[in-house]
């Protein structure tokens, strides 16, 4: 099936292959320094109807601090697409990826990177693959792309509180979750059928282990930080709006102070005051932007997401183990 780029349709499913995900884990185990580096990479394949199709991925370059990142990104990026249809390989652009931990990738750098692509690329996606919560027993593969009126927003580069209010913009609409579907070939779901057969018993309840509170402290951590930045971000926007409240007090008091000298200028017959620019004179104030603020408040849902689902499954894993405890003490 062919390729449709630049298609009308929305994306509305993610299908990746088994091996990209592989690709992707290998990759933050090699380079993620144990889970604390971030790790980037380009995603390819095709788009079918309404299916995204992820078929091939490569990761980006390691660069010295010395070089351009952006210059040796792009040729290499070049370099490798140019190979790998070369080879008759899928290489076709349509999105990338970065790895997350705990759940913190809502960024100013992500949502400027992301727009770049889909404004290039209309069906890009960005997936954001967690290692660290993927050790904990959950595969955690999200993949996402910014709203059709987010982007139209931030092509106005506009982010005063008005001007958000005026489109609608929050938390809520500047990014979209896209369901993702794993694929994988029949040989390879044989395979997994037959190491399903051979894994032991006592491997298989590895996902009823209760060491979750250290996941759940560092995303009470991460909140509590985000809490901090708004607070911040609150008191400068109340800061704002009370000089510019003194401002406006000042300009009414010059205007009336002007008015009334011209009043008296005309009594006694002489030419009233010349006009004045006020703008020089009370120099506008520059209206906060709010767009960081928002998405750190993103950043809160998503925390706040997880810490329901580690929450909820803990509480679930407890009373499992407290009914397996009442029952060996009533047998002894």
């Amino acid at each position: 099936m062919a390729s449709k780029r630049g298609m009308d349709s929305q994306v509305e499913v993610v299908q990746i292959d088994g091996l990209v995900v592989l690709k992707m884990v290998k990759h933050c185990q090699e380079e993620g320094a144990g889970g604390t580096d971030l790790v980037q990479g380009v995603l390819l394949g095709m788009v079918v109807d309404n299916r995204l199709e992820i078929t091939n991925c490569f990761p980006f370059p390691k660069h010295s601090e010395d070089e351009d990142f952006d210059q040796v990104s792009v040729q290499y990026q070049i370099e490798m697409m140019r190979n790998l249809r070369h080879v008759n390989v899928d290489h076709l652009h349509v999105g990338w990826y970065q790895s997350s931990y705990f759940g913190a990738f809502i960024n100013r750098a992500l949502l400027d990177s992301q727009f770049n692509y889909q404004h290039s690329i209309e069906e890009s996606v960005v997936l954001i693959y967690d290692p660290l919560r993927t050790t904990q027993g959950f595969l955690s593969l999200r993949a996402y792309r910014i709203t059709p009126e987010m982007m139209k927003f931030f092509k106005e580069s506009d982010f005063t509180p008005e001007n958000m209010a005026k489109h609608g913009i929050n938390f809520e609409t500047i990014l979209e979750e896209i369901p993702i579907v794993l694929r994988n070939s029949h040989l390879v779901n044989a395979l997994l059928c037959e190491l399903t057969e051979k894994t032991r018993k006592e491997q298989k309840f590895s996902s009823l282990d209760l060491g979750t509170s250290s996941m759940l402290e560092k995303n009470l951590r991460q909140l509590m930080e985000c809490v901090d930045e708004v607070a911040m971000d609150t008191n400068k926007y109340l800061n704002f709006q009370r000089n510019n409240f003194r401002q406006q007090q000042s300009k009414q008091q010059y205007i009336l102070k002007r008015e009334q000298e011209n009043l008296q200028r005309k009594q006694r017959g002489e030419p009233p005051l010349p006009e004045e620019d006020l703008n020089k004179l009370f120099k506008p104030l520059p209206t906060p932007q709010r767009l960081d603020c928002t998405l750190v408040a993103g950043q809160m849902d998503s925390y706040c997401k997880q810490i329901c689902e580690f929450a909820s499954q803990s509480l679930a894993k407890l009373f499992m183990a407290e009914t397996l405890h009442v029952d060996q003490s009533n047998s002894n």
